[in-house]
């Protein structure tokens, strides 16, 4: 699935939507992986489904803290960014990414290419890339769970009729 939001509140439009059709928390573990380069509105979309979840306040990127937890009506959120970690199970296993992936709830890691392997399977992973006026977004899953997820998505878009 492809989409091309013109600006940051048409990507934070698709993270309520995703946020909108995501699968019960409750009872699923749930992988979100945003790839991109820097600036390409990772965290701009984390925002907007954090955002659309109840979150208030501040909501920044995890790239010095490295893990930002919330808890939402909707069940636990981890918010993970991987940008400075070298690779490998030893870094994740030190941020507790097992703990955040054995339990209920939702992980979303930026910069999922700097865990590897270790990251396990990916439900739903969204790339994104800069254009000269706005970004293109190629949504991608890789689970069942995942592929509902997108599915409920792309058949819910009246919205992103824009976007496309």
């Amino acid at each position: 699935m492809e989409l091309k939001p013109p600006d940051d509140a048409a990507m934070q439009d698709i993270g309520a939507a995703l946020a909108a059709c995501l699968p019960d928390l409750r009872r699923h573990h749930l992988l979100l992986a945003l790839q991109g380069e820097l600036g390409s509105g990772k965290t701009t979309l984390a925002r907007g489904l954090l955002r659309a979840l109840g979150v208030e306040g501040p909501i920044h990127s995890p790239t010095f803290s490295l893990v930002e937890p919330y808890e939402t009506g909707a069940g636990t959120i981890h918010h993970l960014d991987l940008y400075r970690l070298q690779g490998g199970d030893a870094e994740l296993d030190a941020l507790g990414y097992r703990d955040y992936r054995g339990m209920p709830g939702l992980v979303i890691v930026e910069w999922p290419e700097q865990g590897g392997a270790g990251l396990g399977p990916i439900d739903l992973k969204i790339l994104l890339e800069h254009l000269p006026a706005g970004r293109r977004l190629w949504i991608e899953a890789g689970t069942e769970t995942g592929r509902a997820w997108r599915d409920a998505l792309r058949d819910g878009r009246i919205w992103l009729k824009n976007l496309n």
